[in-house]
């Protein structure tokens, strides 16, 4: 068959609305190289003949096979015309051949360790609402003051040089750094430099960032079970082998952690709010969990997520703050602290382990965005994170009482609310026969979001309960909340 007749033949699928025209005509034609309908070889009219056949300028021919010779799939010769470059390699096998090779191509895959995570990882929505009652990885978004913090950006981007438009530092914009070594200083009893400090894109990447710096593959990390996945997922990403240590009204239980699995490399622990318990690392424990880290030459990973808002007695002193030896490492977030899509998290390193943090940073993302970082450091040196967190800091205990109180009037004898001392969550003991899972799909079906306490769990399981949020939740959601699991549970 005539090679101007192949061409003839092929069918392109129409334009798609507002395609324009030469990209149409060169993805037509590549794709029909790539699946052989073009064999090697082939003459393509002239642009001329393209053009009046399908009846556009000259100019959207042209554009389109140079678009296929500078890509490699054509050669267009003065005189002789343009060809289809023989390179069987573009062409699809046909169906018998790709029957056959399915086994072959099916051997390539992800890694193992991954595959595992894929089994106990899911990912959050995105969020289309916010205040859903009982959202546990929300603050009162509602409340958050968006015209100052809107005001701030706006003098930020408009008066900021030229610089904070290019390369950032690895470790943190300076003077972001230096207002949250002030912070930490004054709020949570952290002795660091603005030096130390290592700006991070959010709480999860500092603990991956951590997993690259501490750990070698097979090491031994301690975690707490129940306990926070996100933390678990990181260290088993990098190949770390994690030990779950119980935990029970004192925290962590440090001295059946020490028995079993001595040559511990890291512990990862929330001493001042245990995720998702809510209890309290006691005094006992901190003095024996540091001794025994310097001793043993391990590490301590801090993550103090929420400890600001506590609502009874004075704030529990950071393990950070007691530590001696520099075994330490604290972690924090003003993701929990302002809003979710405010992904600035930062660590508290070492400081003669700071140019290797921020090398390791900058193998991940570079830097955060400086802008972003700018205008958080002016929030922060105006006062107003300060007044927004005392200002949460009431709102929080205000829901937290509320839900307690709904929950023992309404929830009596079948769901038992504990009242939060801190955080932003709670935890509602089970006290029917009522599966978690059965309540969770429920409670999702009529509008809840609810976690069940075995989501968190590793090895050491607990008694029946739901993890529920409060901070996000609004007087009214709240009391919807319980009237939901009310009307769940009295079936």
């Amino acid at each position: 068959m005539p090679k101007r007749e192949t061409f003839q033949d092929l069918v392109l699928e129409p334009r798609k609305d507002g395609q324009e025209m030469w990209r149409w005509l060169y993805t037509e034609l590549r794709s029909a190289i790539i699946d052989g309908r073009l064999k090697s070889g082939a003459r393509l009219p002239s642009t001329r003949n393209l053009a009046a056949q399908y009846g556009f300028a000259r100019g959207t021919v042209v554009a389109a096979f140079q678009q296929l010779q500078a890509e490699g799939f054509v050669s267009s010769e003065v005189s002789a015309g343009t060809f289809v470059l023989p390179a069987p390699g573009w062409e699809l096998p046909s169906p018998a051949k790709q029957r056959s090779s399915r086994q072959a191509i099916s051997r390539a895959t992800i890694a193992k360790r991954t595959q595992s995570l894929l089994k106990t990882t899911f990912l959050q929505p995105a969020s289309h609402s916010v205040g859903k009652a009982f959202r546990g990885y929300e603050p009162a978004i509602d409340l958050f003051p968006v015209e100052q913090w809107a005001r701030i950006a706006a003098r930020v981007y408009r008066k900021a040089p030229r610089s904070l438009y290019g390369q950032g530092d690895a470790g943190g914009y300076p003077p972001l750094r230096r207002a949250i070594a002030e912070y930490v200083g004054r709020s949570r009893g952290v002795r660091c430099s603005a030096e130390q400090i290592i700006v991070t894109s959010g709480a999860q990447q500092a603990l991956d960032l951590l997993a690259r710096v501490l750990l070698d593959p097979g090491d031994q990390v301690w975690m707490e079970d129940p306990g926070y996945p996100g933390a678990s997922q990181a260290f088993q990403s990098a190949g770390a082998s994690v030990i779950p240590i119980p935990v029970d009204g004192d925290g962590m239980d440090v001295a059946r952690a020490i028995k079993s699995s001595p040559a511990a490399r890291v512990v990862y622990v929330t001493p001042a709010n245990q995720f998702p318990l809510g209890v309290v690392l006691s005094a006992e424990r901190r003095v024996e969990l540091l001794s025994w880290a310097a001793r043993a030459g391990a590490w301590i990973i801090e993550d103090e997520y929420d400890a600001e808002y506590r609502y009874s007695g004075k704030p529990i002193a950071s393990l950070h703050s007691l530590d001696r030896s520099g075994s330490v490492i604290y972690v924090g977030t003003f993701t929990k602290m302002l809003f979710n899509a405010l992904r600035i998290g930062f660590i508290v390193v070492p400081e003669r382990f700071v140019e290797a943090f921020r090398i390791a940073r900058s193998f991940m993302d570079r830097h955060a965005p400086t802008l972003d970082q700018a205008v958080l450091t002016e929030f922060i040196n105006e006062g107003h994170f300060g007044r927004h967190v005392r200002k949460m800091r009431q709102v929080y205990s205000d829901r937290s009482q509320l839900l307690a109180e709904e929950a023992n009037r309404r929830l009596a004898g079948v769901l038992d609310v504990e009242h939060a001392q801190s955080g932003m969550c709670t935890v509602a003991w089970i006290k029917t026969r009522v599966t978690e899972m059965v309540l969770k799909r429920r409670a999702e079906q009529l509008g809840l979001e609810v976690s069940p306490i075995s989501s968190f769990v590793i090895k050491y399981e607990q008694k029946p309960a739901l993890f529920l949020g409060f901070a996000g939740c609004n007087e009214n959601e709240i009391k919807r909340g319980v009237s939901v699991l009310e009307a769940i549970l009295s079936r």
